[in-house]
């Protein structure tokens, strides 16, 4: 049984179809989908997914990308769909420094605020990181986000980042360029992560995996970012599933 910590199901590149390709995905094993809900229109769509789907879960926050139009009442809205019970993490959130489509201070206030309502609700938080590792570290210490941890989503830093992330209760989860032939770091760095803090993703319908490089993404595509895992581990694809699983379920509570 595979379980893909982080996707888009309900993308409009799955307009046409979302319940196919949700179904496709659970006949290859993919028995748990945590479905990413990061803005105004996203958060209801995956809130949706994850009642319609009862192996599917939501993850709700505010992306940096969209962190300029992120009100109080929107973070006090966010705090009552936490509550709810297939509603197993915030995010994703933290600073993207390529797009820089919000003020990066504007990107730090929705990020550090977005933190603390976690640690309120002692929820772990979902990581997303783009140009920016040493201010999401910096503001990750300041705000005590190891009391509560969570995934440093389709990790791309170095060794040495990893070590920190961990250092600081954050398990390190990986997508489809552990896959691509000439991803060097991504692949280094998964062979050292303890087995026990090891995640997988698609971030569908983004970063396809090999053979499907170039196409739309998929969740069902999480098992070729496993068999990609368990070469990069020397073990066997069922034991890179399971191992990955329990961690999943270990921290979001799923069932």
């Amino acid at each position: 049984m595979f379980t893909d910590t982080h996707t888009h199901m309900d993308s409009p590149s799955f307009q046409e179809d979302r319940h196919e390709a949700l179904m496709r995905a659970y006949e290859a094993g993919v028995t748990r989908i945590v479905n990413v809900g990061f803005n105004r229109e996203t958060i209801p769509t995956t809130l949706e997914l994850s009642r319609r789907y009862d192996f599917v879960y939501a993850v709700l926050g505010w992306h940096p990308q969209d962190a300029k139009d992120m009100t109080p009442q929107d973070l006090e809205e966010l705090a009552e769909m936490l509550k709810l019970p297939k509603v197993v993490a915030l995010g994703e959130i933290g600073l993207d420094y390529y797009w820089d489509t919000s003020p990066k201070d504007v990107q730090a206030r929705v990020f550090r605020e977005q933190i603390r309502l976690a640690r309120k609700l002692d929820k772990p938080i979902v990581i997303h990181n783009r140009d920016a590792h040493q201010d999401i570290l910096e503001i990750l210490k300041e705000e005590k986000a190891a009391e509560i941890g969570g995934i440093m989503h389709c990790f791309s830093g170095s060794w040495e980042t990893a070590k920190i992330c961990l250092d600081m209760n954050f398990h390190i989860s990986f997508g489809g360029p552990v896959s691509f032939k000439n991803a060097k770091q991504p692949k280094e760095v998964l062979a050292r992560v303890p087995l026990d803090r090891l995640l997988l993703e698609t971030d569908a319908p983004y970063l396809t995996p090999h053979p499907f490089r170039g196409k739309r993404n998929e969740t069902g595509y999480v098992r070729y970012v496993a068999e990609a895992a368990a070469e990069i581990r020397g073990m066997s694809l069922e034991e890179i599933a399971r191992v990955t699983t329990e961690n999943a379920v270990r921290l979001l509570g799923l069932k």
